[in-house]
């Protein structure tokens, strides 16, 4: 929804700075500033900043802190935020009357996080402590999650936008619907439903805040999502491969997530070969059964630079349980050799936005 709402508002001759997690090839794209990201030289100069003030700090903390104090010094528009994991107690919860609020979907993600091991307290924590006197607006969500969100907003007194006052649809093409507007969405980049939802979610906040239905047609098109349903269609790794072979990075690391990766695949009539790496302390088993008859053989990758991302050893044995065809690599190169051949294919790393981030700087 943030990257949606980045192109809308400067595409209406707005800047805004943004606050963008994770990033995925350099700690740079977590900091936008209005014209350009964030330079080195600006963020090392924060953290010793920090460092002289000799507060215990968080990564995450420390990361906030770098983008507040430097969005404080330019004159934009809009600063748009994305929280961490939680909200209750995350470092961005700091602003007392912040003109929105968003809530895309929520799932099982985070459980790692929280002492009640369950989606009611994962929902508790996202919503129950958003701040009063704002406008909310709350994405697709499955229905039972719904009910469990209003009533954690019950005694809220922002005004609350809920996801049955618009919609996504398809007719011979995708469409965003509300009581006031229709409007096509003409985008070759984005293919799975959860990102069509979270563009439904960005072009109702784009049309309260005022920006024109033409300009938001006029911008649909150009909209991309790095890492997310992203073929790599140049590049070092892709003149490796074959011209039958399609190279596809998707960051998914959650069951709906991977959920809506494996929707789109099976769309496809190719065969299609998987790469998979994985952080842990989430649900691999949950996760890998979503693509049950979608890979036709899958090889497990560590995450370099990831020292929290499990085995190849540990996701093969996990894959071969659910009847994958799986073998083990060390390095993406060596897994796009143990693939590659002149069959006509979709060969598609998953699984980590981190690995995701190697893959493009790699590329």
């Amino acid at each position: 929804v943030l990257t949606c709402l980045k192109y809308f508002i400067e595409a209406n001759g707005e800047r805004t700075s943004a606050y963008i997690s994770p990033s995925l090839r350099t700690i740079r794209e977590r900091f936008w500033m209005g014209n350009d990201w964030l330079s080195y030289s600006e963020i090392k100069k924060t953290i010793n900043i920090i460092k002289r003030l000799k507060v215990r700090l968080t990564v995450f903390e420390v990361l906030t802190v770098i983008f507040i104090v430097n969005a404080a010094k330019r004159k934009n528009d809009y600063n748009l935020i994305e929280a961490g994991a939680l909200f209750a107690k995350d470092s961005t919860n700091v602003f007392d009357f912040p003109l929105m609020q968003v809530v895309v979907n929520i799932n099982k993600q985070h459980l790692n996080f929280v002492k009640r091991k369950n989606l009611s307290e994962i929902i508790k924590q996202k919503v129950y402590y958003l701040s009063n006197y704002s406008k909310i607006y709350i994405s697709k969500q499955e229905m039972s999650n719904l009910k469990k969100i209003k009533y954690n907003l019950r005694n809220n007194l922002s005004k609350i936008t809920y996801p049955n006052e618009w919609k996504i649809f398809k007719k011979n093409g995708y469409f965003y619907k509300d009581k006031n507007n229709h409007i096509k969405i003409s985008n070759k980049f984005i293919k799975s439903d959860g990102l069509f939802n979270n563009l439904g979610m960005a072009i109702k906040i784009a049309l309260d805040l005022g920006i024109k239905k033409k300009l938001i047609e006029k911008t649909i098109p150009i909209i991309k999502f790095e890492g997310r349903l992203d073929y790599l269609n140049k590049g070092k790794l892709n003149k490796k491969l074959h011209k039958n072979e399609k190279l596809l990075v998707d960051g998914c690391h959650s069951q709906i997530s991977g959920k809506n990766l494996s929707n789109y695949l099976r769309k496809l009539n190719i065969p299609k070969y998987g790469v998979w790496s994985f952080m842990k302390q989430k649900e691999p088993d949950v996760f890998i059964k979503e693509f049950k008859g979608v890979f036709k053989k899958i090889i497990t990758l560590p995450i370099n630079g990831q020292k929290k991302c499990e085995s190849p050893k540990k996701l093969k044995i996990i894959a071969k349980k659910y009847g994958f065809v799986t073998l083990s690599a060390s390095s993406i190169e060596k897994a796009l050799k143990m693939i590659s051949n002149e069959e006509k294919k979709i060969i598609c790393f998953f699984g980590s936005l981190y690995q995701a981030g190697n893959i493009l700087n790699k590329n």
